[in-house]
């Protein structure tokens, strides 16, 4: 199993602002506590995502991914609307673990999503083969679209199936409208079946029946061969209390699936969008 997006971080609450108070995320979350993880849950490599907007952690990633095999790729960040953002990619983009660059566009303004110079950025990325991997939530699919056909040559990963409005026991039309609508896109190489567990309201339990409804409209929506595995651990120990259980949980989705599908999904799509050697 590819894990295709996880964050590592040594904690302060500086540094982390948007941690909450009194969670099991306030601690130091690095190698070993992944290697740890991932080895219960039988998952074998990994990609590691940005989560904090300077460009020194993407270098504390690529670190990080050095000291091993389990770390196989590595998004980072990079200030893509800087006129000396080509300094930077080209600097890292010679890194063989260095796969992609993300900017957390969910805490943007729609306006943001279309700014020349955040799109003289992404352009430079398909020129050093990098993807990039597009934050978002269900609410900014529209302008989050317009972004994709504004970048044709650019490849593109959704994370946490765009951060869907969460509620038992429905699926929100609007959501489904919007991936159906991203589905079309040729460059949308992928989408993460991840971070579903924290978009649920925190007063409420999550429903195992509403989480496989969400499985299965993205699976029908995106297809097996564009639908991949992920943890986003540490972030969602907010609502479940280990990353086995993710793991577990999406083993179980899949497990009605093929051997084919079941592999693309847990292991192949990932290697595949990211170039994975």
């Amino acid at each position: 199993m590819l894990d295709s997006h996880h964050h590592l971080w040594k904690y302060s609450s500086e540094e982390y602002g948007w941690i909450p108070e009194n969670t099991a995320l306030q601690q130091d979350q690095l190698l070993p506590e992944l290697a740890a993880a991932t080895s219960a849950a039988g998952v074998t490599g990994t990609i590691a995502v940005q989560a904090r907007q300077i460009t020194q952690e993407s270098d504390d990633l690529l670190a990080m991914a050095d000291q091993g095999e389990l770390i196989r790729g590595v998004v980072g960040w990079v200030p893509l609307v800087a006129d000396a953002v080509a300094a930077d990619l080209e600097r890292l983009a010679p890194h063989p673990k260095f796969v992609g660059v993300r900017h957390v566009l969910q805490e943007e303004p729609d306006e943001f999503f279309l700014r020349d110079d955040f799109h003289r950025g992404l352009a430079k990325l398909p020129e050093l083969d990098l993807r990039y991997d597009l934050l978002l939530f269900q609410r900014q699919l529209p302008v989050g679209i317009k972004l994709i056909d504004r970048q044709a040559e650019l490849g593109i990963v959704v994370d946490h199936i765009a951060k869907p409005e969460a509620h038992n026991g429905r699926i929100q039309p609007e959501w489904r409208k919007g991936m159906k609508e991203l589905a079309k896109r040729d460059n949308l190489l992928g989408v993460k079946f991840s971070g579903l567990v924290t978009e649920f309201n925190a007063d409420s339990e999550i429903d195992p029946d509403t989480v496989r409804a969400y499985f299965e409209e993205t699976l029908e929506i995106f297809g097996a061969n564009r639908v991949m595995f992920g943890t986003d651990w540490p972030v969602c120990l907010l609502r479940i209390n280990s990353y086995q259980a993710w793991a577990e949980t999406v083993q179980e989705l899949v497990s009605a699936l093929s051997q084919t599908e079941q592999e693309a999904i847990l292991l192949g799509n990932g290697e595949k969008s990211y170039q994975l050697h």
